[in-house]
């Protein structure tokens, strides 16, 4: 549950990475979608181009949750709270929206709480924090498991709500409160919502492990997520295993032979089952330093970028989202110092979108958040003169 948002942004030492491309091919043209007067991100696109993710005002002091249709930008609302956001690759092919949002409530035992790096710093703590699912435009809270605070990260054609919720029980695990700390207090448990907004399912963990988190969920209802300890609730520890939910058991899809005991995390299945992600790097608990990886039942968990987690391995990748032609999409950090988004083929490797624009687009290409079956890519550029960030669609020019 690492995001996106502050990977590698503020860390003192990170692996510096630079993957050779074929010559300067014109293959995507990148559109900028409209904000609201400040940053912008896009973490979603289905397969209709319906693109979501969230939009701020001029102040960049908050968000919400946005919805790009025809050219436009279509705020989506909060629960009562300052931020909300889309910040999985959802994809909502049946028409809902499915996020996450601050109500209007105190968060009673100051926990930080998943939500808090996914929105605007000024404002991303001190209110509850809820999943949440819109039905003929209005946005529903997804339950808890007792506690205050809930998530929802992905959707399928089934009515069903890929998320995690806070249980009543004060887990030993947790991090808990301090300076320095996240603050979490209370168990989490990786959860089904649906098809009803008020049925939540609980998911079964890793033996040993006391909480978790349910990341993506394809059409055929096989989900995908972590388990572990409950510590930050924003991954690290909690993401100790990386998890497939299939016929109600949780199956180890590491084999518990993962080289880092933390940051091992699926953001994405695709109706193959195909499941892609990062995983922790030994090295670095900080989660400053991952790796994308592809797993699927016949070869398990392979790296994108093949290396050793020696101190030689510049490999600093994630991957986070795929669609069902194999293709993944992610980002990495670049030689120049800068997020970088990606495109992973079986046939060529991973390439920089930075290479592959047309050339008249000045910005940099930083994340590739999603991909959908036309080939179409969810993202966000930087504006190198103006430091703006900028939600984009990333349009194959030829589509293959």
């Amino acid at each position: 549950m690492r995001t996106v948002a502050f990977a590698c942004l503020t860390a003192t030492v990170c692996v510096f990475a630079s993957y050779p491309t074929p010559a300067a091919t014109e293959r995507y043209h990148v559109t900028d979608l409209p904000s609201l007067g400040g940053f912008s991100r896009a973490n979603s696109i289905n397969d209709e181009g319906v693109v979501l993710g969230y939009s701020r005002p001029a102040d960049n002091a908050s968000e919400v949750a946005a919805a790009w249709l025809f050219g436009q930008v279509i705020k989506v609302g909060t629960l009562g709270g300052p931020n909300s956001d889309v910040a999985w690759p959802v994809k909502s092919n049946v028409g809902r929206i499915v996020g996450i949002s601050q109500t209007a409530a105190p968060e009673g035992l100051h926990e930080n709480w998943s939500c808090a790096p996914f929105f605007a710093p000024a404002t991303s703590t001190g209110f509850v924090c809820r999943g949440f699912v819109t039905e003929f435009g209005v946005l529903h809270e997804l339950p808890t498991l007792g506690g205050e605070n809930s998530y929802a990260a992905g959707d399928n054609r089934r009515g069903q709500i890929a998320g995690w919720a806070e249980t009543s029980l004060r887990d030993p695990t947790c991090e808990g409160p301090g300076t320095g700390k996240s603050g979490q207090i209370l168990q989490f448990l990786p959860v089904i919502y649906g098809p009803s907004p008020s049925h939540v399912e609980t998911l079964p963990l890793i033996r040993g492990d006391s909480s978790g988190a349910a990341t993506a969920i394809n059409d055929f209802g096989l989900a995908v997520g972590i388990s572990g300890d409950c510590d930050q609730a924003v991954g690290r520890k909690t993401a100790r295993h990386a998890v497939l939910w299939e016929n109600g058991r949780a199956v180890d899809i590491g084999n518990g032979q993962l080289p880092a005991a933390w940051w091992n995390t699926p953001t994405a299945i695709n109706d193959h089952g195909v499941v892609v992600g990062f995983l922790g790097d030994p090295r670095d608990p900080t989660g400053n330093i991952t790796h994308a990886f592809i797993w699927t039942p016949r070869t398990g968990i392979q790296r994108l970028v093949p290396g050793d987690y020696s101190a030689s391995d510049t490999d600093n990748t994630t991957a986070t989202g795929i669609n069902n032609h194999g293709q993944v999409v992610g980002y990495y950090l670049a030689a120049d110092g800068q997020l970088h988004g990606f495109i992973w083929e079986p046939e060529r490797g991973l390439q920089d979108l930075n290479d592959l624009k047309q050339p008249d687009y000045m910005k940099t290409i930083q994340l590739a958040n999603d991909i959908n079956d036309r080939g179409q890519i969810a993202g966000r550029s930087l504006d190198p003169v103006t430091n703006n960030r900028i939600a984009i669609v990333i349009n194959p020019v030829d589509p293959d």
